[in-house]
């Protein structure tokens, strides 16, 4: 890149890399990798104990992946057809397909459905049947729905407290009484609800103070206590069957076993569970303890870290918040002005996997989103990273480099600036330009002003500066 005709300057076209994956200093870190609680089955059996348990909704998609029709969410008349192909109901079919679709056995687009890259390696690969596993433990309370009788917020309530009853499972080595995840269930539910600043029916918030209107007459409320009593035997109830629910959805996903009166975890739940809060605790130890911030401060905290203990720290943050919360979370600081956090949350979200799938295909119609979450679908789909590009448009591809030169612009050092240059799809500098000015990227003209003054070619780093103006101009 050193002619002093920049019409003829070439590019050298090599495939474009993640900022998330430039290579970075690398934190001394001198805590060993933790080992497994005694007893453990190897990876191997954990595997095996998974296929197992999953034969049915790895059947189930290898049926669908036989069709030729668009199944979508599976109508009646394709879970007959299953059912008589299989020599099964067409309930057990359908429930076996929920969870297909939650392991990422089945990937549905629009109202297609087809073979997901987990069941390709289903039977060679025991990361991703474990990974699998894992993904229809998160989504427990999908595979087995609540009773429709029961009130939507303590459903919830329920969902968020399960994850310590499980903590409580595991760090206990063996069976707890239902009786004591009662009790903590009913905690766990009580602080929810004091985090909310819920105000009993009847109390003056603390600002009524001095409000006669808004301070209760005793002699109102005589029967109260008696109704508060009633209130909290019939909430007691009410949480007595959740935990019923969660316990039962839990074991008819493989991850514990009730038998009178007590509960236990499985090997595989066991060993979830214990990953989980390893993860955690190696967060929790980091200098920059990632795991206590919002989504924006977790990702500047990671921008320092290579690859490997970046992905440590993004698993730990996402196993210690609702899967769903932790995935709207780590999109809107996507959204932000940073494009050095747009990449670094799109990492995150592939470490988070199958279940940030829906939230990802919702974006892909944003515009500052659309190529990193068309790159997020495809490598999901099972492409490879370095192939993943070709899904992008031309436009695409020139508005991605763009917010990723903002980024360098933004945190890196002017010859990885210059050397981006290189990883541009257009095959002259004056194609780059004219397709950069053309696509309305809002970091336009910082980018290219920054890439003029770092470059060392004088009359490509004039016609860069050019261009700038004439984008800041409005002219062509």
């Amino acid at each position: 890149m050193t002619s002093r005709t920049p019409r003829d300057s070439r590019l050298r076209l090599v495939r474009q890399r993640p900022m998330a994956t430039a290579p970075r200093p690398a934190p001394n870190r001198s805590r060993p990798a933790p080992r497994p609680p005694e007893g453990t089955p190897p990876r191997p059996e954990l595997a095996r104990q998974a296929r197992a348990g999953l034969a049915g909704a790895v059947e189930v998609a290898r049926w669908a992946a036989a069709e030729d029709d668009s199944l979508g969410a599976l109508s009646d008349e394709a879970a007959a057809r299953a059912a008589a192909t299989l020599g099964r109901s067409p309930e057990e079919v359908r429930a076996d397909w929920d969870r297909a679709r939650l392991v990422g056995l089945v990937d549905l687009h629009g109202g297609t459905a087809r073979p997901g890259w987990r069941l390709q390696a289903w039977d060679r690969d025991d990361s991703a049947v474990l990974r699998g596993w894992v993904a229809l433990l998160d989504a427990w309370s999908l595979a087995s729905p609540a009773p429709e009788t029961a009130e939507p917020t303590a459903v919830a309530e329920v969902v968020e407290a399960v994850p310590q009853l499980l903590s409580l499972l595991q760090l206990s080595a063996g069976p707890v009484q239902i009786s004591t995840l009662l009790d903590m269930l009913r905690k766990r539910v009580a602080e929810l609800r004091t985090e909310r600043c819920e105000v009993p029916y009847g109390v003056a918030a603390p600002g009524d103070a001095n409000d006669p209107a808004a301070t209760p007459d005793p002699a109102d409320h005589a029967a109260a206590p008696g109704e508060r009593a009633e209130g909290a035997e019939e909430d007691d109830e009410a949480l007595e069957g959740l935990l019923g629910w969660a316990l039962d959805a839990l074991a008819s996903v493989g991850a514990l076993t009730v038998l009178e009166g007590d509960a236990v975890l499985t090997a595989l739940g066991n060993w979830a569970v214990w990953v989980k809060l390893e993860q955690i605790c190696v967060a929790a130890q980091s200098p920059a303890g990632n795991i206590e911030h919002p989504a924006a401060d977790m990702l500047r905290g990671c921008a320092g870290l290579t690859p490997g203990p970046a992905r440590a720290e993004y698993r730990a943050w996402l196993a210690a918040r609702p899967v769903g919360s932790a995935i709207t979370e780590l999109l809107d600081a996507a959204r932000g002005d940073d494009a050095l956090l747009r990449g670094l949350a799109f990492e995150a979200l592939r470490v988070a996997g199958a279940p940030a799938e829906p939230a990802v295909r919702a974006v892909v119609d944003e515009s500052c989103l659309r190529p990193y979450a068309l790159l997020w679908l495809a490598e999901h789909e099972g492409a490879d990273p370095e192939d993943a590009l070709d899904v992008l448009t031309r436009e695409e591809a020139t508005w991605l480099w763009v917010d990723t030169a903002a980024a360098i612009s933004d945190h890196g050092e002017s010859p990885l600036l210059v050397r981006h240059l290189e990883s541009a799809v257009q095959g002259t500098v004056p194609a780059l330009l004219a397709e950069v000015r053309a696509v309305g990227h809002p970091r336009t003209v910082q980018v290219l002003v920054a890439l003029a003054a770092a470059h060392p070619d004088p009359a490509l780093a004039k016609a860069v500066r050019r261009a700038a103006f004439q984008v800041h101009t409005g002219g062509v």
